[in-house]
């Protein structure tokens, strides 16, 4: 993992898309939190899981389908969605490859 504290960065450049793949890029990693830079091909996603952590998603590029405890919201580009700690969520690409940007950020409770 690069330092990337100062840099500025583009974040559709930072990272690319790869068939039948999801692409995760850490940009820093703290025990707070973490910022991970991922990308999704079409078709691909995370399965549901819980997280003991906030996340914040801002999609990047393409638009992102994500089911937090059971509802399916979409995001597309220049749009973020909050994904509450401890609340099963999964995220999917849509209809076309996507890029999100997440940050993780501890819960107090």
């Amino acid at each position: 993992m690069s330092d990337y504290k100062g840099e500025v960065l583009d974040l559709k450049n930072q990272i690319t898309y790869a068939d039948g793949a999801v692409i995760s890029k850490i940009l820093l990693q703290k025990e707070t939190g973490n910022i991970t830079l991922f990308s999704f091909d079409k078709g691909q996603g995370l399965s549901e899981h819980t997280s003991p952590f906030d996340a914040v998603v801002q999609v990047v590029e393409g638009e992102g389908a994500f089911i937090i405890a059971g509802e399916l919201k979409t995001a597309k580009a220049g749009e973020m969605i909050i994904m509450p700690a401890n609340i099963p969520h999964d995220v999917q690409a849509a209809d076309q490859p996507f890029k999100m940007l997440l940050t993780m950020i501890r819960s107090e409770s």
